[in-house]
């Protein structure tokens, strides 16, 4: 038996059986929800031994970089053992892909980031393992083995397979992989799956001491005949997993990945994962900055903030799934100044795809979007040796050490926002209030904690504007040195400005 798995049973005891409350629809944020939160590749991110490979000691050695982001929290992407680049297809959810490195060296990077005052988010696949994972290596040649269970399984018709069901290579079934024939999907109709992720999750929080997982594609968990998605089941299976964590590590973040509309999102609350992402405001975000018009970026923030607390939520640009954020916007450095400063003066848990602050771009396929971080004009910023995958063409000009030697560089605007975010309560934690500007080209919003108020204005379009704020109030710019003024400027076209704001008698 794996010795961590062994600790976990001992640990675990009778799993099924732990419940606790669940998270109320008012409770206080926990102490440890982040502020803002960075997404890394460790593949992509930073090689320390030359193998062309990111790997964990490399990053360890990044997290100056990352804490002088103003970020509070890391998310990583799959770090379990993996026969993929990727690593959503898993083979042993006890152990660290080694091209990472050792469990050892996953324990130093988390001990280093805690000293930084980072929290370490993991990827957790509770959907489907790799179709290399003993568990169904077993269930294949054996119909009578402990995990057959564990996977779903059909009789061939006609010597075919229906959709999402793939032809077993042992006999004449299929089983079911809603993703592709490498992935097949985990059966949670089997009590005993559910108590196995949880021992999974147990370690990965006493032994490796994380703070929490992210939880990939997890409307999908329960299928109910030709309906893949957001079943009842679904829904039970991620409020008995969450309140389990919440049960044994209160301080604990959760955060799934449901990518729907924002009616489907909001039913999974408000007991089940901590947060979920708010991809409708990502899509309404690029697009405002895309088009020059406001659109329905605001009411659908509003939509988020009537329904949950804005800790349970997670705005966002794009993430490693997407085009990225300077790719669709068509290389407009000027849009990307605009939809960073939007997104983190948002309410909200704000994610940032690691490489958007220095304006990577990348398109499809998906090894495109996950290039190696752009350190320097060369690979050689990367790793001493052959990358894993070649760097964008545009390194060339869009790396770090270009962007620090560039007083006004899109990497120190988001310095500046994301220090900005975690000292400043009212954008940190206050509420959003849409101000009325008559231009569908000018976004404006107050954000309100107690008496501190931020306003924030993006000028969209390709004119000048004005705007004229009902009421008496000094502006001090949050974003330029300068004097309190007691008017708005004329508000520049495809700019942002930040304004603390009080009232005047």
């Amino acid at each position: 038996m794996h010795p961590l798995i062994l600790l976990a049973l001992l640990q675990v005891g009778n799993v099924g059986a732990q419940h606790a409350a669940p998270l109320p629809q008012n409770a206080a944020p926990p102490q440890s929800h982040p502020t803002t939160c960075y997404e890394v590749f460790v593949r992509s991110f930073y090689d320390s031994n030359g193998d062309g490979i990111g790997d964990l000691p490399g990053l360890t050695q990044k997290l100056d970089y990352i804490s002088g982001l103003g970020a509070d929290c890391v998310w990583l992407m799959p770090i379990a053992e993996s026969p993929s680049y990727h690593g959503y297809d898993v083979t042993d959810y006890y152990k660290v892909e080694p091209d990472y490195g050792t469990n050892d060296d996953f324990k130093a990077f988390v001990a280093a980031a805690h000293q930084h005052k980072i929290r370490v988010l993991v990827d957790l696949v509770l959907n489907h393992t790799s179709s290399e994972h003993p568990w169904f290596q077993e269930a294949l040649r054996d119909t009578t083995a402990p995990h057959r269970g564990w996977y779903r399984w059909a009789p061939t018709q006609g010597g075919a397979c229906p959709n999402n069901w793939h032809k077993s290579p042992v006999r004449d079934e299929c089983y079911f992989g809603l993703f592709w024939s490498g992935m097949p999907d985990l059966n949670y109709e089997n009590p005993a799956v559910l108590d196995e992720m949880k021992r999974v999750a147990r370690v990965w929080l006493d032994s490796m001491h994380v703070d929490g997982f992210r939880l990939d594609a997890v409307r999908h968990l329960v299928e109910v005949g030709n309906e893949v998605s957001n079943t009842p089941g679904t829904h039970q299976v991620l409020r008995d997993f969450g309140q389990y964590v919440r049960g044994i590590a209160p301080q604990s973040y959760t955060i799934g990945e449901v990518w729907d509309n924002p009616d489907v999102i909001l039913t999974y609350y408000p007991d089940q994962l901590d947060a979920y992402f708010a991809f409708p405001i990502s899509e309404a975000l690029i697009e405002a900055v895309r088009t020059g018009k406001a659109g329905g970026l605001l009411p659908t923030v509003e939509q988020f903030q009537r329904a949950e607390p804005a800790y349970r939520w997670a705005p966002f640009q794009r993430n490693h799934d997407q085009t990225r954020a300077m790719t669709a916007l068509a290389n407009d450095t000027a849009g990307a100044r605009l939809a960073v400063t939007i997104l983190l003066t948002l309410p909200g848990v704000p994610f940032v795809y690691y490489g958007e602050e220095i304006g990577m771009t990348g398109d499809k396929p998906d090894e495109r979007l996950r290039t190696p971080m752009q350190w320097t004009a060369s690979s050689r910023g990367f790793t001493s040796g052959k990358p894993w995958e070649t760097l964008q063409a545009d390194t060339l000009t869009a790396n770090v050490a270009a962007q620090e030697r560039r007083p006004n560089s899109l990497l120190k605007l988001y310095r500046w926002l994301m220090r900005l975010r975690g000292n400043d309560a009212a954008l940190r934690d206050g509420r959003l209030e849409p101000v009325e500007t008559g231009n569908d080209a000018l976004l404006a919003y107050m954000r309100k904690d107690g008496t501190a108020q931020v306003l924030v204005v993006a000028n969209l379009g390709t004119t000048p504007a004005t705007l004229a704020v009902p009421g008496r109030f000094s502006y001090r710019s949050l974003l330029t040195a300068g004097r309190t003024r007691a008017s708005l400027p004329t508000l520049q076209p495809r700019t942002a400005y930040i304004y603390e704001i009080t009232q005047r008698p």
